[in-house]
């Protein structure tokens, strides 16, 4: 394989991972605004507008940033009813004919993504909730992490037409 492929792989891969780890902490964080919520409330009658909303937004957060990593430990659900009994080059031949649909599918999910989050800073677009806050902060996180899977798949492309060849790219 050319020196740039298997640059961008390695480069796509650690960043995947970095981000990956990052995001898995957002699980604590939204934790911690529902355990602060469900205090503030229950002992000191204090309740929090914004509690529920933003742990909403730290969920979409965690979801879409760890789709990258998600996919490069291969931990997407799928159909193993035939695909756990192949060998290794035959799963990566079928992942190198799949892998176009997941591109497709993810070209044209950033397409509506940096519409949407065009239209959210343009018009200062808020939810619609007492709290009201503006969505396009989760909307620019959700398009980056479209973008951080785009480029693991394509990663995860480069891994399958190597191996379907018989070399270890990573």
């Amino acid at each position: 394989m050319p020196k740039a492929i298997i640059t961008y792989v390695r480069y796509v891969d650690a960043l995947n991972k970095i981000v990956g780890k990052f995001s898995m902490y957002l699980v604590f964080m939204m934790m911690g605004i529902l355990l602060f919520a469900a205090i503030s409330r229950t002992v000191f009658n204090i309740p929090y507008i914004w509690a529920v909303e933003l742990s909403q937004f730290t969920m979409a957060a965690y979801y879409m940033l760890g789709g990258g990593f998600s996919l490069f430990l291969g931990a997407h659900v799928r159909m193993d009813v035939f695909y756990g009994n192949w060998t290794p080059k035959r799963r990566a031949t079928v992942d190198v004919c799949t892998v176009f649909c997941l591109i497709f599918y993810l070209v044209v999910l950033l397409a509506g993504g940096i519409s949407s989050a065009m239209y959210s800073l343009e018009y200062g677009q808020t939810n619609y909730s007492a709290w009201a806050p503006r969505v396009a902060p989760i909307k620019i996180i959700m398009v980056i992490g479209i973008v951080l899977m785009l480029l693991q798949s394509i990663a995860t492309l480069f891994k399958d037409i190597a191996k379907t060849k018989g070399v270890k790219l990573s």
